[in-house]
């Protein structure tokens, strides 16, 4: 009962005279208090309890890079939730990604097949291409796809997502700012 008590005091205290130790004491506290909890949130999520821990240290590790955003936070467990839920997202879209790359994978010949060092490699660069297209909407990233891998013309990219062959241009260059930006 005292440990909660002083975690409390040391949370909430508005003048410290240390910044750095009392975030750093903040995000100590913060992580007793809460990582069981969101460990079993995030094992509820996830039906996995090696990925449900692996996603809650990630939590931590974005607590630490914010810890100075902690001294005005009122609802820690809504804070770590919402931090959570977008690793949680991250976490289903590289999922996702992999899943295909190895259905693609059981659908070619034996012979063909790169073998599991280039797979590996394979699969970090299409995980990288998707997160540098993810701030894109679904219709923009379709269009810059079919550009790149299909090389379709605009016009056939048009034709098949129904939009114009202005809105088809605009979508690729949308496209590859996304990429300059995730490079630089």
């Amino acid at each position: 009962m005292r440990l909660i008590f002083i975690c409390v005091v040391v949370f909430w205290e508005p003048v410290v005279p240390n910044p750095v130790l009392a975030s750093g004491d903040t995000v100590q506290c913060l992580y007793r208090s809460h990582h069981g909890w969101l460990q079993n949130w995030l094992r509820a999520k996830l039906g996995n309890t090696f990925d449900a821990a692996d996603l809650a240290q990630d939590t931590f590790v974005r607590v630490l890079r914010h810890r100075h955003d902690l001294d005005a936070l009122r609802e820690p467990r809504a804070y770590l939730t919402t931090i959570a839920k977008r690793l949680l997202l991250n976490h289903h879209r590289r999922r996702s990604v992999e899943n295909a790359y190895l259905e693609a994978l059981a659908l070619m010949p034996e012979q063909i097949a790169p073998p599991a060092e280039q797979r590996l490699i394979i699969l970090e660069t299409l995980q990288e291409i998707d997160e540098m297209l993810a701030g894109l909407s679904l219709p923009a990233r379709q269009a810059f796809l079919m550009a790149q891998l299909e090389e379709l013309s605009h016009g056939e990219i048009a034709q098949r997502l129904n939009v114009s062959l202005r809105t088809v241009h605009r979508y690729i260059a949308r496209g590859f700012e996304q990429c300059i930006m995730a490079v630089s």
